[in-house]
């Protein structure tokens, strides 16, 4: 059966191969199930549920495109869409998580039709490479800017607005000492690192009395305080077109990098270089961002570190369900979730903020009126708090500039189309 499923011998592999592979991938992504609960219970949600939530749209997600694409891609709710989701839609314009549900509801639904259509290849093909760039290192940034904040390595100042935070604080110091360990333990390719900082710093914690040790196994919390709790009427707000275009197109454009990046490494590719089965994959993680807000998540996305599975032998999508069945069976440590402290999980924030901006190397320098507007993005995202703003100035900018600089048919339809949609943000929102 699983020969004719996920078609081991063709693609050189074997099922034990694929098992390891799919642990591997579990070790270095499972920090999302600590991440991202404290996250989402800033906005409200109960953390208990978040939990649960986590687990189970990341194992149904997993499970989906492990059978339907067989890629060796897995997926959980997405960093930085979640702290758009929490700091920005909920914190910032004061929606209730409710309606910022909704708005995710509306923007999976959005991108699963571009899934199906021709849309998806007429909105990547025409924005600009170095926005699509400057999205995720604008969004990255965002993410360190908020794990500086909770491990308290700057805090507020009146003259200065940031200062450096106060190291004789154990839990700054906790903080700190946690993104030097997970950065010692990648650059030695050590696998788990990011969860093995987190973890150590709880442990240390608890050790010296900061947190109150309350197990490791239990039954799952209820989930019915987010059980299908979107108000998706709320989203429909016209206010809220440029939060739905946010999440829209951050996560395209995150998703569409995350999958062609990983085909490659696991040689998925034809002869002509062309991803297989790249429609069946986009289908299946468009549908995950749906039912994820079933479960009370932020957008669920293909994920990057699905590339450490890849390096262990993953080839087909058995290296997937395996991690899908993983996140399932850690729906019994919640326990453990409860008592991660917010300083324990910086350092993740801040390294994986890194990791989000090395993309920059990628950008055009040469020409301003491509580079500016990136700039633009990557800078206002984490300065005025809010992605959608930054976006939103940076095609203002690329707009302005291409026309002063008499590159106006140089400006694509889709250009055009966000740049509309984000003006009317600014002067009728």
């Amino acid at each position: 059966m699983l020969e004719k499923v996920f078609k081991l011998q063709s693609n050189n592999t074997s099922l034990g191969k694929e098992v390891l592979a799919g642990i591997t991938t579990f070790v270095t992504m499972a920090y999302i199930i600590f991440v991202n609960p404290q996250m989402m219970s800033v906005s409200g949600m109960d953390l208990g549920a978040s939990f649960v939530g986590t687990c189970l749209a990341a194992s149904l997600a997993c499970i989906i495109m492990g059978i339907y694409s067989n890629w060796p891609v897995s997926l959980a709710p997405g960093m930085g869409l979640n702290a758009f989701f929490t700091y920005t839609v909920v914190g910032e314009m004061g929606y209730s998580w409710e309606v910022a549900l909704g708005a995710v509801f509306l923007a999976g639904v959005l991108f699963f039709i571009m899934s199906v259509t021709r849309l998806r290849r007429w909105m990547l093909d025409s924005i600009p490479l170095n926005l699509r760039i400057a999205m995720g290192a604008g969004v990255g940034l965002f993410i360190g800017f908020i794990g500086l904040k909770n491990g308290g390595l700057i805090v507020a100042n009146n003259a200065t607005f940031l200062s450096l935070g106060d190291f004789t604080n154990p839990e700054t110091l906790l903080a700190a000492f946690g993104f030097l360990i997970i950065c010692s333990l990648s650059v030695r390719n050590t696998p788990g690192a990011i969860l093995i900082g987190v973890m150590l710093v709880t442990i240390l914690s608890v050790l010296f009395g900061l947190i109150e040790f309350r197990g490791l196994v239990s039954m799952p919390p209820s989930i019915a305080p987010t059980f299908m709790k979107m108000n998706i009427l709320g989203a429909l707000d016209v206010a809220m077109l440029s939060v739905v275009m946010s999440f829209l197109f951050v996560n395209l454009f995150d998703t569409a990098g995350t999958l062609l990046g990983v085909a490659t490494r696991a040689k998925i590719t034809d002869e002509l270089g062309n991803a297989k089965n790249f429609d069946k994959a986009l289908k299946a993680d468009s549908s995950s961002s749906i039912f994820g807000t079933f479960f009370g998540c932020s957008p669920v996305t293909s994920y990057v570190e699905s590339s450490a599975g890849v390096e262990a032998g993953g080839r087909t999508g058995l290296t997937t369900v395996v991690v899908g069945l993983l996140f399932l069976v850690a729906i019994f440590f919640s326990p453990l979730a409860a008592i991660v402290p917010a300083y324990a999980t910086a350092g993740a924030l801040i390294y994986v903020s890194i990791l989000m901006m090395s993309g920059m190397e990628k950008l055009n320098w040469s020409d301003s009126t491509e580079l500016l507007p990136a700039l633009i993005i990557i800078v206002m995202i984490p300065l005025t708090f809010s992605i959608a703003n930054g976006i939103a100035l940076g095609f203002l900018a690329y707009v302005v500039l291409k026309i002063s600089n008499g590159e106006i048919k140089n400006i694509s339809s889709g250009a055009w189309f966000l740049t509309a949609v984000f003006v009317s943000k600014f002067l009728f929102l």
